[in-house]
């Protein structure tokens, strides 16, 4: 079965890594804004870049996850003007984000510089919208309302200072915050707090958020809180 990509970001990842050394290509694949690039020319960056041994792995297309499709599901309804996410991660819900909103500003944080890196590249390849920045939410003096929304997805159960993170993202968050959580005990080691839905109803309202929205997906836990 022929693989699956998400193209235009795996084309802005390789164009990237070229302009930092990673990668040798044709001006006709560098110069042409990543918008007009024709499927031929993604293939062709993308072979370039398996050609490289670039992990372009990262950049494969599953089918996206319940839990992540709940979370596009609310942020359709409510069209955030940008978005935080902290934790990107490998881009689980990332990259359908950056597919699903091309109009929307995204600022992107994790703790990992490796992962930075990578993201920083797909922004040099041409998704300007996209800001990595390597972070650590707890210690991030950001302004206040900074993010029209604020996604936190498969994070808080490995911040040890968790009531300290959500201050920082509600501070931050103008309108919405977002969280995914696993919903029953399981058996990683970084997952050091379950956070059922009246632990996350106290952190959130005593951060002065209300209207908060829970639901259950394939034992996962998401929730929306709204600010003010």
């Amino acid at each position: 079965m022929q693989e699956r990509y998400h193209a235009r970001l795996a084309s802005a990842y390789v164009r990237g890594a070229a302009m930092k050394g990673l990668v040798t290509l044709p001006p006709s694949l560098t110069e042409i804004p990543l918008e007009l690039l024709q499927e031929k020319d993604m293939e062709q960056l993308i072979l370039a870049g398996k050609q490289a041994e670039l992990k372009m792995h990262h950049f494969k297309s599953h089918d996206v996850l319940p839990r992540v499709k709940k979370v596009m599901g609310f942020l359709k309804a409510v069209q955030p003007e940008s978005l935080l996410d902290v934790g990107s991660g490998r881009g689980v819900f990332l990259f359908p984000f950056l597919n699903e909103f091309p109009w929307v500003p995204v600022t992107s944080v994790d703790l990992l510089d490796y992962r930075v890196q990578m993201l920083d590249m797909i922004r040099h390849g041409g998704i300007e919208r996209l800001v990595a920045l390597q972070q650590d939410l707890c210690q991030w003096n950001a302004p206040e309302n900074a993010y029209d929304a604020v996604t936190l997805l498969e994070v808080l159960e490995h911040i040890p200072q968790v009531e300290k993170a959500i201050q920082t993202a509600v501070r931050m968050a103008k309108r919405y915050i977002v969280v995914t959580v696993p919903s029953k005990p399981d058996d990683n080691p970084e997952h050091i707090h379950l956070l059922t839905k009246d632990i996350l109803t106290n952190l959130f309202t005593a951060c002065g958020c209300t209207h908060l929205q829970f639901d259950g997906v394939n034992g996962h836990l998401f929730m929306a809180a709204r600010k003010g």
